[in-house]
């Protein structure tokens, strides 16, 4: 059984209290645990579907966003199937720009997005721009009432299945990061072309895209002209942290399921916990998902308290949280033996999901440079 005491901690009030332990319930009951990988895109589209039914994709869109329940149903989500966990956190990171900076008529979709019957992309990474935001090429071209884009997009998760992308393009008002807009891109605009479907070690829907002289309604674009980079690192800045969730989730599955062997293998006349060594990685393991937990949840703590950045304080959870679970989860691997490695083992499976993390919205070093750059701005040069 996964502790749960640090629902305990002062940065939960009672509904994520409840909201947890009523999610965990319904994981139990519904997500299938063989955590197979056949027919991904239709497995994704079921998970969309059953979580919006029955309520669970209600927090991922909307005027306020509550990134303590996002973090909590990443955590558990991922900690039961990590397909799941993908679902859940696609809806609200491709709905984000329109959510905090939608109009009337663009928030229209989140009560689509919100009950499962429409799936959501955020479309920001090119080829040769992914952390560096602000050298993006793809292009929107005003003209008249429309805007034509140009372009390609890669790493694009949901890319092929989605109902809509929010695509970052560069509209020129000014250089560099000022100088980019966010669209809603409906999928079956012409123009919108899926030029390769990307295949991974952990399964999950993704795609290149083309945008090929697709024209689309000025109306469609999302906030003013010249914010897209505001946009951006303002959906980063509420999402961050829940990868860093979804990161504590695999982590603590890990440690669960070494317990659970290390108390059941017999070896050397007793158990594999009797071991001191086995104990010291026990330990490692416990820390390292506690303090990962406790960066966690003191980012989406301190958004919901009405800070208006949090991006050291995300990063901080970002980083520490993806790069300790992969450490945690290689030790589940060396404790579990030839099973760690099985193709179709949970460890096995965990191995896999833990990488990518560690890369997308942010890759550790890029974390570091975050941090780095926040820390230092508290301080002033030394006097000649």
């Amino acid at each position: 059984m996964s502790d749960s005491s640090y629902l305990d901690w002062p940065f939960f009030e009672d509904r994520h209290r409840q909201w947890a332990a009523e999610l965990d319930t319904w994981c139990h009951a519904n997500l299938d645990q063989e955590h197979t990988e056949t027919d991904t895109d239709d497995r994704c589209r079921r998970l969309v579907a059953r979580l919006g039914a029955d309520g669970w994709l209600q927090p991922t869109g909307g005027n306020q966003l509550d990134v303590r329940t996002l973090c909590l149903a990443r955590e558990i989500l991922a900690r039961h199937q990590g397909l799941a966990d993908f679902a859940f956190a696609m809806q609200g990171l491709g709905a984000g720009a329109i959510s905090l900076y939608g109009n009337e008529a663009q928030k229209g979709w989140l009560d689509k997005t919100r009950t499962g019957q429409a799936i959501a992309a955020f479309a920001l990474t090119e080829p040769d721009s992914g952390s560096d935001v602000a050298n993006l090429s793809t292009t929107a071209t005003r003209d008249g009432n429309d805007y034509i884009i140009d372009g390609e997009k890669t790493w694009i998760s949901n890319g092929g299945i989605a109902d809509f992308y929010t695509v970052f393009a560069r509209t020129g008002e000014a250089s560099g990061a000022k100088g980019l807009s966010v669209f809603l891109v409906e999928a079956d605009r012409p123009g919108l072309e899926i030029r390769e479907r990307l295949h991974t070690m952990s399964p999950h829907p993704l795609a290149r895209l083309g945008f090929n002289g697709l024209r689309v309604p000025a109306a469609n674009r999302i906030g003013e002209p010249g914010q897209g980079f505001k946009i951006a690192m303002s959906v980063l800045d509420v999402f961050r942290s829940t990868v860093g969730a979804a990161a504590l989730g695999f982590a603590r599955r890990a440690l669960d399921e070494s317990a659970q062997r290390c108390l059941s293998r017999k070896l050397f006349g007793g158990n594999l916990a009797n071991l001191q060594l086995v104990q010291g990685h026990i330990a490692d393991m416990a820390l390292d998902v506690d303090a990962a937990a406790l960066l966690v949840y003191r980012a989406a703590w301190t958004k919901d308290q009405g800070a208006q950045r949090v991006s050291r304080e995300a990063a901080m959870a970002k980083l520490y949280a993806t790069d300790q679970a992969q450490s945690v989860i290689d030790k589940a691997v060396q404790l579990h033996g030839g099973d760690g490695v099985r193709k179709g083992h949970i460890i096995e499976s965990l191995y896999r999901e833990i990488r990518a993390l560690r890369i997308y919205e942010g890759a550790s070093d890029v974390q570091k440079v975050v941090i780095a750059k926040n820390t230092l701005a508290n301080y002033q040069p030394p006097s000649d």
